[in-house]
């Protein structure tokens, strides 16, 4: 069976996780950890970078710092993980759903200044498979109607919108580093701060409330608690775990998109006869290659080519069940303006094998079987 998804291994992670037991140092915040988050604000010219335990507590982090009020709202799509939304639950505020842009899955910009009341606080950008958001216009509706921009980057770690990489646009970006993810710390994230006016109340938020990065930087003699916090350290095992990725990001990333330019090439007569539909890539974006997905006529349509992948060794999936029909979705939000393309996009979705080394023979058998489900 050829597997939807294999987390990427570069080769050293166990001597990186060698070395970090051997320094007696593996709770949070130690050599690897300050490595990674170096690595990030260099190479993504980020004002401040730090790792979570999770894209989920990124998120977290950043809605709790976008100070939240009990029934304030936050506008987002509902073809999102339910992180999106627990987040902004996690800190009070009613959600309200927006729909999607067809083209390429992510919220639709022009519907969310619609959306907008006087309770809004936060508007989230979620860039789906890697693809940026129309981030201009996101931004300019914030900044005319004092709103704050999260970015959802958790899919877009090494994508770019207009020379700029995702997660650095809006207020707070959060990456997640999940074993589906395009570099894999098992279980991980990290949250981008793009004003330096929140880099200590985040590193409060993130040592349990206490004021601890001070002290360790030797800024005070001794640290206490200071304010609400909790714990989003994630373990030294596994920032060197991801260490080992980070060196070798280019070569993962470009492996990823020539397995993406395999299959696009593939497909492309498909598209054109209108069998199917492939995901656009915007001009002036850049993606990761996170995922290759195509869209069938129907619901009907996509479980016969699942049923058809997985009975010859191919796994396929789909992706979210839209958010505001579930029951959480129901309870916390509400959906704003029509529903044209959410339910009926996510019915016809389905996402093929991708992820680093995807062998020749592999995505061949993947391109042939797909191939065969649509001659016959």
């Amino acid at each position: 069976m050829i597997n939807f998804n294999v987390p990427p291994f570069a080769g050293t992670e166990f001597e990186y996780m060698k070395q970090a037991v051997e320094s007696r140092k593996i709770c949070g915040d130690g050599a690897f950890t300050k490595k990674c988050n170096k690595w990030f604000e260099d190479r993504f010219s980020a004002q401040k970078v730090l790792l979570t335990t999770s894209g989920t507590t990124a998120l977290d982090m950043a809605m709790l710092l976008c100070d939240i009020k009990p029934g304030d709202e936050v506008i987002l799509p509902s073809f999102t993980f339910s992180s999106t939304a627990t987040s902004a639950v996690l800190a009070g505020a009613k959600l309200v759903f927006v729909d999607v842009r067809p083209d390429t899955m992510n919220i639709d910009e022009t519907k969310i200044e619609a959306a907008i009341t006087d309770k809004t606080r936060v508007i989230v950008a979620m860039h789906y498979a890697g693809v940026a958001c129309e981030m201009d216009t996101i931004m300019d509706i914030a900044h005319r109607h004092g709103l704050m921009v999260v970015e959802d980057a958790a899919q877009g770690v090494m994508s770019t919108y207009k020379g700029k990489y995702l997660g650095t646009i809006g207020d707070f970006g959060c990456y997640s580093f999940h074993e589906t993810k395009n570099y894999s710390m098992g279980e991980g994230g990290a949250l981008v701060i793009n004003n330096e006016a929140y880099n200590e109340k985040a590193e409060i938020l993130r040592e349990k409330g206490t004021n601890r990065s001070k002290f360790l930087r030797g800024q005070i003699d001794k640290y206490t608690w200071v304010d609400f916090g909790d714990s989003y350290l994630p373990s030294e095992l596994n920032a060197a775990y991801l260490w080992g990725q980070l060196e070798l990001a280019d070569k993962i990333n470009d492996n990823r998109l020539a397995s993406w330019a395999k299959y696009r090439k593939a497909f492309e007569p498909l598209a054109e006869s209108g069998r199917i539909e492939l995901q656009t890539i915007p001009e002036g974006c850049k993606h990761n290659a996170h995922m290759f997905y195509i869209k069938l006529k129907d619901l009907e349509e996509r479980t016969a080519f699942i049923s058809h992948m997985k009975e010859n060794g191919v796994l396929c999936v789909f992706h979210y069940v839209p958010l505001h029909s579930a029951p959480a979705g129901l309870k916390f939000g509400r959906f704003d303006g029509e529903d044209r393309y959410t339910t009926a996009d996510s019915d016809r979705l389905v996402r093929l094998p991708m992820y680093y080394e995807l062998s020749e023979e592999d995505s061949d058998k993947v391109i042939s079987t797909a191939l065969d489900f649509f001659n016959k």
